[in-house]
Parts: C-alpha cells; sequence; structure tokens
C-alpha cells in the first residue's frame, strides 16, 4: 500500500466520524508495532493538507522487556518533526515475575493504558489516536460474540468521562494486509512484541477464525465489517457523509 491510499483510507474516517476538530493535540501511542508506526506516518501525512490544524506527539509506554529499542522509533519522530516521549515502567516485571500472571492480558492493558493517560495529561493533549485497523474491529466483534454473547466493538471515537480524552481510531478502513505492506513498503522501524505469551492470545484465536471464515467464504471479512458499520452498535457515533472542499 502506497503513502496516498493510507491517507485516503485515514481522511475518510476522520471524515465520517468527525474524529479531529481544529486545535486538537493528538497523542500517538506507539508501542514499535506496525500498526501504531503506520498510523503515526497516516496522521502526520494528514496534517500536511487537512483543513483543521491539530498538532501531534508520539508517546512509547515502555514496559521494561529486555532489548525493547527506541532509537529508530525515536529517529522516525525527529525525521518527521513530531514530539516524542518514552515512558519507562517496570510493567512487565511486575506481571511476569512478582504477580507471575498466566493470563496478563487484561492487567496488561489497564497498566498500560494508566501509564499512557498519564503522559497524555502532562503533554496537554485532548485526544488520543490508536492503530487499530479494520481487522481488530472484526476480531473484536467475533471475540464479543463468542465469549460476552453480545455484537460489538470497539468504536471509532469515544469521549472518556474519567480521563477527559477522546479515543479515535484513524485506521479503522484499512486492511491489516495493507498495513503489512506498508511496513514492507516504508521499511518502518518496527520493533518486535517481547511479551511471552504474545501469538498465544485469545485475539490470534479470533484472527485465525476471520481467516478461515474468509478463506471458505470469500468476501465474509468485508461482509461483517459491513454488518458492524450498519449494526447500531451502543456507543457509536453517528457516521455522516462528509464533502471534501
Amino acid at each position: 500500500m502506497k503513502l496516498q491510499q493510507l491517507l485516503s483510507y485515514t481522511r475518510k474516517a476522520v471524515d465520517e466520524y468527525q474524529m479531529i476538530e481544529e486545535g486538537d493535540h493528538i497523542a500517538v501511542g506507539i508501542s514499535g508495532g506496525k500498526d501504531s508506526l503506520t498510523l503515526l506516518y497516516a496522521l502526520h501525512g494528514l496534517r500536511r493538507f487537512y483543513p483543521k490544524s491539530f498538532k501531534l506527539s508520539a508517546i512509547t509506554v515502555d514496559l521494561g522487556y529486555e532489548k525493547f529499542d527506541t532509537e529508530p522509533i525515536k529517529a522516525l519522530c525527529e525525521e518527521l518533526e513530531v514530539p516524542y516521549t518514552i515512558v519507562k515502567t517496570d510493567i512487565a516485571h511486575i506481571l511476569f515475575e512478582e504477580r507471575k500472571e498466566t493470563n496478563p492480558c487484561s492487567l496488561c492493558a489497564k497498566m498500560r493504558k494508566g501509564a499512557l493517560n498519564d503522559a497524555i495529561k502532562t503533554l496537554a493533549c485532548n485526544k488520543v489516536a490508536y492503530g487499530h485497523h479494520k481487522d481488530d474491529i472484526i476480531e473484536t466483534m467475533l471475540l464479543s460474540m463468542i465469549f460476552e454473547g453480545r455484537f460489538h466493538s470497539f468504536s471509532p471515537k469515544t469521549y472518556l468521562d474519567r480521563t477527559k480524552l477522546t479515543v479515535i481510531r484513524p485506521l479503522m478502513f484499512v486492511n491489516e494486509a495493507d498495513v503489512i505492506g506498508f511496513e514492507n513498503k516504508y521499511n518502518l522501524p518496527v520493533s518486535k512484541s517481547r511479551c511471552p505469551i504474545d501469538g498465544f492470545t485469545k485475539r490470534e484465536y479470533a484472527k485465525n477464525l476471520v481467516k478461515q471464515l474468509n478463506l471458505e467464504n470469500p468476501g465474509a471479512k468485508e461482509r461483517m465489517f459491513t454488518a458492524i458499520l450498519n449494526g447500531n452498535i451502543q456507543g457509536w457515533p453517528e457516521r455522516t457523509s462528509h464533502t471534501r472542499k
């Protein structure tokens, strides 16, 4: 996927769900993975021509795993002229050495978001952008149906009363395969996950399930995504048709 196509998908999401307003200061959570780095490229590119001006700041929550190198990310942020903040934590030590968690995902996410939100407040950002793409939205819907018994997925835009932050997901129309293509084409400085249970989670199960369903029923993935967009899911903002000027 070329940058122009990425920007087109991003603009579509931002416009249709009114994700960005004039004067926004958006924090981009950078995990070191392909999704968050692609998101950084997308919002940096969008900022150059979007009619509403906004600022960007990049933040990495360092979980404390050995050999997690942030220098390539720092170099990219300097190249893109985006301020970069690294938040050092002992989350990995707490989860796997002190508590010896066997199912750490939920607690890890809570602690990571807590550290990220503290940094966001310090930087005076009013929004935070996550790198969730189309596949993530579909997988979340399947997980919700299978394990919670409800038709649900995370929203393109959510205001959090407790933190007074708005979460946006500008990559919602981008396929994971296109993110992988973008990563390869632009040589993104991806840092491989050091989590010892990476690849053995319920999300990985849902990812494989979506692949199998789409293999056996070509087009199933897109139809599931359309069902989500048209599903009147509680908490989702109204989708608008935006005419570009």
